[in-house]
């Protein structure tokens, strides 16, 4: 009769865990894919009609009331009384329009419906028994949001050069208080308005992609980050706040003005840049420590 084995007094080594042949995390949910997933959406092409849709409408609106300027703003000059002055002034006063709120909404869009569509859908424990990891699956769905955030910030000027340029003609950027950009300066500082009201905008991605990881309902997270920013403005408007509206995101949103100046100054930009990434990073960061650890049932 065999003699049980004696213990030797070392713990027996761990099991390894079978895994498929050829199996990858890095290349679960590739990014190819998710962002043609989501280029296929109706909310997707609904959004980007719209942007492109503005431009024609600003166009026909100068077209039937005349001349922007001479209202009852009295002897006050602003970037929309330029308007008509050339394809570049025009790209910029759809940016000036937009950027409080309209450029808000896709960003919170295509950040806060990502995570949340999936469990609405009942398909989110369906992606993480792919297997898709965790921080992989949020990985691609930020990158594409933000992505398509960015198409969208970069869609509407180009549309607003173009209509600009065959209603106005090409030329020089002319500035409100005097003088004016040469057309390359001024693709040049269109370029740098657009990479900062995406940079401003974090805040409102980061925002609504951790409600996305919070909530099962997609119009919730959207919602709550449209919401939260429209909040962000109103208290930067309570001029008794004093210094404490510089930590608000929502000081920042049209500091890119500066840009537009003979000598431009970028202070502004800078200081806007570092709160926004700040809130944004933070925000990030609870999104995935919380989906982490989170209990997916739908």
């Amino acid at each position: 009769m065999t003699e049980p084995a004696k213990p030797t007094g070392h713990p027996e080594p761990p099991v390894p865990v079978a895994t498929a042949s050829g199996y990858r995390a890095s290349r679960t949910l590739p990014l190819r894919v998710e962002l043609a997933r989501q280029l296929k959406r109706r909310r997707t092409l609904v959004m980007g009609a719209i942007l492109g849709a503005l431009p024609f409408v600003l166009a026909i609106a100068f077209a039937i009331g005349g001349e922007p300027g001479g209202g009852e703003g009295g002897n006050r000059i602003n970037l929309m009384d330029t308007a008509t002055a050339s394809g570049a002034n025009f790209a910029a006063v759809n940016l000036f329009v937009s950027a409080g709120f309209l450029l808000v909404v896709p960003v919170a869009l295509f950040c806060g419906d990502t995570v949340a569509s999936e469990a609405s859908w009942a398909s989110l424990r369906y992606l993480l028994a792919a297997p898709v990891p965790r921080a992989r699956l949020l990985w691609s769905k930020l990158v594409v949001g933000l992505g398509l955030s960015l198409a969208a910030m970069v869609l509407l000027p180009v549309v607003a050069l173009l209509v600009g340029t065959a209603a106005y003609g090409w030329g020089p950027l002319e500035i409100p208080t005097g003088g004016a950009l040469d057309a390359g300066t001024a693709a040049q500082r269109l370029v740098v308005i657009v990479g900062y009201v995406f940079v401003s905008q974090l805040v409102t991605a980061g925002l609504a992609f951790w409600l996305s990881t919070k909530t099962d309902a997609p119009l919730g997270a959207v919602g709550g980050a449209v919401g939260l920013t429209i909040v962000g403005n109103v208290l930067d408007a309570v001029t008794a706040l004093g210094d404490w509206r510089g930590f608000l995101p929502a000081h920042w949103q049209f500091a890119w003005a500066d840009a537009i100046q003979p000598t431009p100054e970028y202070s502004g930009m800078i200081q806007g840049t570092a709160v926004s990434v700040t809130y944004a990073v933070v925000l990030f960061a609870l999104a995935f420590r919380g989906f982490a650890h989170k209990d997916v049932v739908s």
